[in-house]
């Protein structure tokens, strides 16, 4: 298998116009997408219009899409979780780790469902999600319980321009 460079991203723009590269094509290569991440060096001026503070997100699936979470500030603690069973049991948690600033991390169904969670009350934590493909809406799932709920995903802005929010049966997205 040929090695190819990877392309640093210089800036938030170039991030963006480097992605839309890798996936123009009929398969991602979760590989290179994750180095093209892990390369871009976070800057708060060019994400702070962006960006919305909130303690976590509850435990969800992605709707068959790839994802792809960057750090761009603080630490956040992902905890992995096994597909719910069809009884009314507790969740089963697979593993828990801390991602650091400048990190990069990739989930899928098939490797299982997660929360992700900022543990400080004192210093923010910023992250970037990738969708492919996009999705409109996905499953939040009790912990307690394993049952499910399907929520409307909405978002926080839109190329930095605040979008109406609506609370009913959301999950917010950034």
């Amino acid at each position: 298998m040929e090695q190819t460079e990877v392309l640093k991203p210089r800036t938030l723009e170039d991030l963006i116009r480097i992605l839309h590269q890798l996936f123009a094509g009929e398969e991602v290569n979760v590989e290179e997408v994750q180095a093209v991440l892990e390369a871009y060096e976070s800057d708060p001026a060019e994400w702070a219009a962006y960006a919305k503070f909130d303690q976590y997100r509850s435990i969800h699936d992605h709707t068959d899409s790839h994802c792809f979470l960057k750090m761009l500030q603080g630490n956040l603690k992902e905890t992995l979780f096994a597909w719910p069973d069809k009884k009314s049991n507790e969740m089963i948690k697979k593993s828990e780790r801390i991602l650091r600033e400048n990190q990069c991390a990739y989930i899928n169904d098939s490797i299982g469902l997660h929360r992700v969670e900022n543990i400080s009350h004192t210093e923010p934590a910023v992250s970037l999600h990738l969708y492919s493909p996009p999705f409109d809406t996905c499953h939040a799932f009790d912990q307690r319980t394993g049952h499910k709920n399907k929520v409307t995903m909405t978002f926080h802005s839109k190329f930095g321009i605040r979008t109406p929010f609506t609370a009913s049966g959301s999950l917010e997205n950034n």
